[in-house]
């Protein structure tokens, strides 16, 4: 058979809005998506449940993952440098310091081409730019006790943003889709916004809205007593707020549009599609109004041909059924992990 003789591969994204774990036949392709469940991310007897129906025959005390989480501290930023200073000691830190504003000491770095994702080599490099991507020491370490205090044992911790943004550019590549795309991870209290292109991640911006902001409007929209009231209604799925997408969006939008139009000026490339991972199906109506606000498409990922094409299969209409935005996170991790043995076989 072809799954039979690889041992067990099992996945886990944390986000703000659940916890998602997925059980493979296999660590990298060719795999099959056996189980997936989702649990909301307090939910301590449900994702205790979800990690025992992942793996029914644990003898040990985890559940050992390849994780990934998204902490509010990330960094995963585009940046010009000056390639005359590159041999300089210390320079690196500097740049982090003074454009990101953030202790370097204090983080887990590292420098990437933002065209393909390779090691930025500084000995050798002559373009300007490069991506810098980090984790902070601390959030690292409390992810890491949230993570045991589940059950689970995260072999592999990633950035899931960048696993994300790597499984959205193979994507693009493999649907031939040219014209630049805007990316957005809408959290609680923030969103990051990045522009992918064929040339690779062409603008990050991270911008000081999220879905909090969007709780007081929907108070005074409806005339809720508190926003206590506002928050179980915008976090519930029993209120449509498609027709209240432009008032709800107003903020995020003019940063937004502040940064494509940056961006479109600098390149002459207008955005042809928009889309938001992470967010829960019940929030679909959020990706909509910012599409149909900007003006710009809509891209739904056609996940069956991809993964087909990447050796992943999924596991009968009942596990097809389940995949959709939510998931694309979880689904990069394991390419990414797929791409992490091969090169490990490889050297």
């Amino acid at each position: 058979m072809l799954f039979s003789n690889k041992t067990q591969g099992y996945f886990v994204e944390v986000n703000n809005y659940g916890v998602l774990l997925a059980r493979t036949s296999a660590k990298s392709g060719p795999m099959l998506v056996e189980a997936l469940k989702a649990c909301p991310p307090t939910d301590a007897d449900g994702i205790a449940a979800a990690v025992k129906e992942m793996q029914p025959k644990r003898t040990g005390s985890y559940m050992h993952a390849q994780c990934g989480i998204y902490p509010a501290k990330r960094l995963v930023r585009r940046a010009s440098m000056d390639p005359k200073r590159y041999k300089e000691d210390g320079y690196l830190n500097e740049v982090v310091n003074a454009q990101f504003r953030i202790e370097a000491d204090k983080y887990t770095l590292a420098v990437l081409n933002p065209a393909d994702g390779s090691d930025f080599d500084i000995n050798k490099a002559t373009e300007r730019d490069a991506l810098f991507v980090g984790l902070s020491n601390d959030e690292v370490e409390e992810a890491q006790k949230q993570l045991l205090a589940r059950g689970i044992f995260p072999e592999t911790l990633e950035l899931a943003s960048l696993s994300t943004l790597s499984g959205m550019m193979d994507y693009l590549n493999f649907a031939d889709i040219k014209t630049p795309t805007l990316v957005l991870e809408i959290d609680t209290d923030s969103t990051q916004s990045f522009i992918l292109s064929e040339g690779g991640v062409e603008s990050t911006r991270p911008i000081p809205q999220g879905l909090s902001a969007m709780i007081p409007v929907v108070q005074k929209e409806l005339g809720l007593k508190d926003e206590e009231s506002a928050k179980k209604l915008f976090y519930s799925n029993t209120f449509d707020f498609t027709g209240m997408g432009s008032v709800l969006t107003k903020k995020l939008l003019k940063e937004l549009q502040s940064s494509i139009g940056f961006y479109e000026v600098q390149t002459g490339q207008s955005i042809g599609q928009v889309i938001c991972t992470m967010l829960p199906s019940k929030l679909g109506w959020l990706e909509a109004a910012l599409a149909n606000q900007l003006g710009v498409g809509l891209l739904k990922i056609d996940f069956e041909p991809w993964l087909k094409a990447r050796r992943i299969t999924l596991d009968g209409k009942a596990v097809a059924s389940e995949i959709d935005m939510r998931w694309l996170g979880l689904i990069s991790l394991m390419l990414s992990n797929s791409h992490a043995i091969a090169a490990e076989k490889k050297s």
